[in-house]
């Protein structure tokens, strides 16, 4: 069985697939450290992110695995360096390149060969596995979304204005929904929920129950 979790920053995707993919006992895959890392990577060579053709050379030449969910970069441990704010900023420019998403797609519909899988990203349900049997799509206030960013922020000693996220975010949103590759946007059969007002542990139970509800 393949679930797919797709969603903007800020919802609690990535948390909620990992610790669904534990429950189940399924392999879990996180889509978004793959376009972070191909950022990290292009931002070490200083290659200019918006240069597609630089850009697109440089993603089939990596070697991305994740190895007891810490993301190795050829050979290096970058789980943390990925998470920095040029790093954040720059990943959703990546993910816009069509050169990006064709080699990471292809990557991500192999992880899934012969598996059962709990996928986030923003495209899962939609363009890499249109046939998944379980689609969730998770939505939350922008409000929220900015603040949920600055305590992640905060837990590793950086410190921004909440005014300052919010700005980012809704140019993240834009890229990410209005790129002509892959946009952002629920499947037709995805199930749509709003974490708003729930915790994580709210919305990883409640998805818990609808995937063994399908399995049944």
């Amino acid at each position: 069985m393949i679930v797919t979790i797709d969603g903007p920053a800020g919802t609690g995707k990535s948390t909620v697939a990992k610790t669904l993919a534990s429950r189940l006992g399924f392999e879990f895959l996180n889509t978004g450290a793959m376009y972070r890392a191909v950022a990290y990577a292009c931002l070490q060579r200083e290659i200019d992110l918006a240069d597609v053709e630089a850009v697109g050379q440089v993603a089939p030449t990596l070697e991305i695995a994740f190895t007891k969910s810490r993301l190795i970069l050829d050979g290096h441990d970058v789980t943390e360096a990925i998470h920095g704010q040029e790093v954040t900023l720059g990943a959703s420019v990546v993910a816009a390149n069509p050169l990006v998403r064709g080699c990471l797609v292809a990557l991500q519909q192999a992880a899934a060969r012969g598996t059962s899988l709990v996928t986030e990203g923003r495209d899962q349900g939609t363009v890499v596995f249109p046939e998944a049997e379980c689609k969730f799509f998770l939505t939350a206030s922008p409000v929220e979304r900015a603040k949920r960013r600055q305590l992640e922020l905060q837990a590793k000693g950086e410190v921004l204005p909440l005014e300052d996220l919010l700005s980012q975010q809704a140019l993240r949103d834009e890229r990410d929904q209005t790129r002509a590759c892959s946009p952002l946007q629920p499947a037709e059969d995805a199930i749509l929920i709003d974490t708003t007002a729930m915790s994580l542990e709210e919305v990883t139970g409640y998805l818990e129950s609808l995937v063994h509800q399908r399995l049944a």
